[in-house]
């Protein structure tokens, strides 16, 4: 039996939905590096601003966790090498 054209792209469309998927690149909070360490690693490695930088590290540090950036897998998986290099729990999940 030939499935029909509908289910063929309803299929194809969850696959391709799948692979586009953001991944969440999540850090953690430790007790070893300084909550200024930490923002400072934050500004490096994202490039993020002063503000932006301290609010994630705030969160880290209150929530146990921040997801501090979110894309393509492949982005996230050099975010969370160069994050674990400055050596901070940091770990990538599919969100």
């Amino acid at each position: 039996m030939i499935p029909d054209l509908d289910e063929i792209t309803i299929t194809e469309t969850e696959t391709q939905t799948e692979h586009d998927a953001p991944w969440n690149v999540i850090v953690y909070d430790d007790p070893v590096n300084l909550m200024s360490f930490v923002t400072l690693v934050l500004k490096r490695v994202f490039g993020y601003p002063q503000e932006k930088a301290e609010a994630l590290m705030l969160e880290v540090h209150r929530n146990g966790l921040s997801v501090v950036w979110s894309g393509e897998r492949e982005k996230a998986e050099l975010y969370v090498q160069q994050l674990q290099s400055h050596q901070l729990l940091a770990a990538m999940k599919k969100s």
